[in-house]
């Protein structure tokens, strides 16, 4: 896409008529805010601590209760997507956090052991039938026509699992990932 930066395109190698291309490399879109810890801790499951806390405080001054649910670390088998997320996740944090982020990708190498767990996101259904997954479908057709593809056509309720990951590219690890599995990808 237009506004993804050439040394994350992968477009062209990771995307095919069948869909997306996956094996143990996967990729994770965040905040260059949080890179530091990421590096540090690993990816944590619903790790964005400060964002979070933002939402609890902003709900108690509404005088509502928040609960924090656990979210699994959510992956992706391409570069590409993984920026779409990581351009979601600073400007969610923009709205509630001041500081200059930038959206960064990090690659997930994963051991066979681990990679097995990985799983289609079919919990992303309810996401894409509001405003943010309908432009996140909108930048997934962008990627397959611009490879001379046709956009998927899927029926979120009633897909096969692997749907979910082969043509809309949306993954998940329901545990935290380590470090040593994670790394920037610089241009």
């Amino acid at each position: 896409m237009a506004d993804t930066p050439t040394f994350l395109n992968d477009a062209d190698t990771r995307l095919t008529d069948q869909g997306f291309v996956t094996n143990n490399i996967w990729y994770h879109g965040t905040s260059s805010a949080l890179l530091a810890s990421i590096m540090q801790q690993g990816l944590k499951r619903s790790g964005d601590e400060a964002l979070n806390a933002a939402a609890k405080k902003t709900m108690a001054t509404i005088g509502n209760d928040y609960t924090e649910s656990i979210e699994p670390v959510f992956l992706t088998p391409s570069k590409a997507l993984a920026f779409y997320w990581a351009q979601q996740t600073v400007r969610k944090r923009g709205v509630r956090i001041e500081g200059d982020e930038q959206p960064i990708v990090l690659e997930v190498a994963l051991p066979e052991a681990l990679n097995t767990q990985v799983k289609p996101d079919v919990g992303a259904a309810s996401l894409l039938i509001i405003d943010e997954g309908e432009h996140y479908l909108a930048h997934l057709a962008g990627m397959y026509e611009a490879n001379g593809l046709a956009a998927p056509e899927i029926n979120l309720m009633k897909a096969d699992r692997q749907e979910y990951l082969q043509k809309l590219g949306m993954a998940y690890f329901d545990a935290d990932i380590a470090p040593e599995y994670v790394r920037l990808i610089e241009g």
